[in-house]
């Protein structure tokens, strides 16, 4: 049985309304904002200045440290201002503002549609160019991409999984990437393979995407080593964890990472990216994101440059709907309501979901009847009513006992539970509340120890 074995739910795909529909360009905006964290890490430093010019694709902010990701300019005019600005979520973070004053690009960039497929490169080239561009997962995380490729001392990769899944109901953007640009994702995969020393990759996409299925079968056909996987569908088996243990049969241990079991996983846009970075020099400045819903004049897939405010790509889409009650940002599993679309587009952002406002309100939650589905439904093996209950109590020690961490925030409990309880809610504020303290504590042990070394050593 192709799909992992711990939990997963079965909600509806609702994915004809975008589906098949061609990436269309989105045109450039008169104004930008380009945020400074569009990445798991430490914010990236701004090394350009107020009135000061930029190309598309010149460097405007480093990397903040390992575990972090360059930002490029993604178009060319005047830098205005470098401020805060609100992210889709509402939180508050750096950003550079610019006038975009036309599309003059970095000389370098290959911009021509011709598939580069050759490269003698070697790895360390292939990762340096990866790290230079800035590239992270896109598959909704935003990690880093150059650090899955640099194991840890004594940790090896023996097979890389890509992501093909796209198990978020609604959203299609990967499912079309595929299908236009199925041949450049190949040779991305190549790149990877070649940068981590490794001779197999498989390709997991599951079963609802047959045209994708045969196009990719049907390129890697003549490509020693890498094949697809067609996976029956469950939610969430696009999670790195889940879709390792569908492809390859093995269970990443509970606080450990993908390469614990000698795997790397990377989403179909992120291989893209790494084949426009490594064949034609090309920074991540754009991505493509699903505009959908029920009552969305034109849903389809949209190719959009960072910055670009998103009521413009909406409006491309033919305006919020009338009947609209909320705005979600990503899927409706995983995604998160918006509180407007006066914000740009990022690394981060995978679709803009409109729900109707009679599917959007929430049902009164009821008393738990402790049935035990969230349980089973659980796809990391947790125990999300006790998790939930502990929050509500804030007992955030208990909630590290009971492994909290190891929560991919997928929503399983939620969609199953019959009683309504916001199960997602209360576990994801505990989540955060609990890896602040852990992240503090790991600082103060940091600065004891430092501490404990300079006394030994006066």
């Amino acid at each position: 049985m192709n799909t992992f074995k711990i939990g997963g739910v079965h909600p509806q795909d609702n994915k004809r309304y975008s589906a098949h529909q061609q990436i269309v360009t989105c045109p450039l905006p008169e104004k930008a904002i380009i945020p400074l964290i569009q990445h798991i890490g430490a914010p990236a430093q701004p090394i350009v200045e107020k009135g000061e010019k930029v190309r598309v694709g010149q460097l405007i902010a480093k990397a903040g440290g390992f575990v972090s990701a360059n930002i490029h300019a993604p178009f060319s005019g005047t830098i205005t201002k470098i401020d805060t600005t609100v992210d889709a979520w509402g939180a508050r973070v750096p950003a550079i503002f610019m006038d975009v004053e036309g599309d003059l690009w970095e000389e370098d960039i290959d911009r021509t549609t011709a598939v580069v497929r050759e490269s003698q490169m070697e790895p360390k080239e292939i990762i340096d160019r990866i790290t230079a561009a800035g590239i992270v997962g896109l598959g909704g995380a935003c990690f880093p991409t150059h650090v899955k490729l640099l194991p840890p001392p004594g940790k090896k990769a023996e097979m890389l999984i890509i992501n093909g899944v796209e198990c978020e109901p609604y959203l299609t953007c990967d499912h079309q990437l595929m299908l236009e640009h199925g041949e450049e994702i190949i040779i991305g995969i190549q790149l990877l393979m070649r940068a981590l020393g490794i001779k197999r990759a498989v390709i997991g996409i599951e079963k609802n995407k047959p045209d994708a299925i045969a196009r990719m079968q049907a390129l890697c056909s003549r490509i020693l080593g890498v094949s697809v996987i067609p996976l029956n569908m469950k939610y969430p088996q696009g999670g790195e964890k889940q879709l390792i243990d569908a492809c390859i049969g093995r269970q990443v241990p509970s606080g450990a990472l993908p390469i614990e079991v000698g795997a790397v996983v990377d989403n179909v846009a992120t291989v893209y990216a790494v084949y426009e970075a490594v064949q034609k020099r090309k920074p991540l400045i754009s991505r493509v994101i699903t505009i959908t819903g029920k009552s969305v004049a034109k849903p389809g897939n949209y190719e959009v440059r960072f910055g670009t405010p998103l009521a413009d790509v909406v409006a491309l889409a033919g305006g919020i709907p009338e009947d609209t009650g909320k705005i979600i940002g990503g899927g409706p599993m995983m995604g998160r309501a918006m509180n407007s679309l006066d914000m740009p587009a990022n690394k981060r952002v995978s679709g803009l979901l409109f729900l109707p406002e009679k599917e959007s309100r929430r049902i009164e939650p009821e008393n738990c009847i402790r049935c035990g589905k969230c349980v089973s439904a659980c796809p990391m093996g947790l125990e999300p009513y006790l998790l939930s209950r502990q929050s509500e109590l804030q007992m955030w020690d208990e909630m590290k006992q009971h492994s909290v961490m190891d929560c991919i925030e997928c929503g399983c409990c939620q969609f199953t539970c019959p009683s309504h309880r916001p199960l997602l809610d209360y576990v994801r504020m505990g989540k955060a509340k609990v890896g602040g303290i852990l992240r503090a504590r790991a600082a103060a042990a940091k600065v004891a120890a430092e501490a404990a070394a300079a006394k030994n050593n006066q």
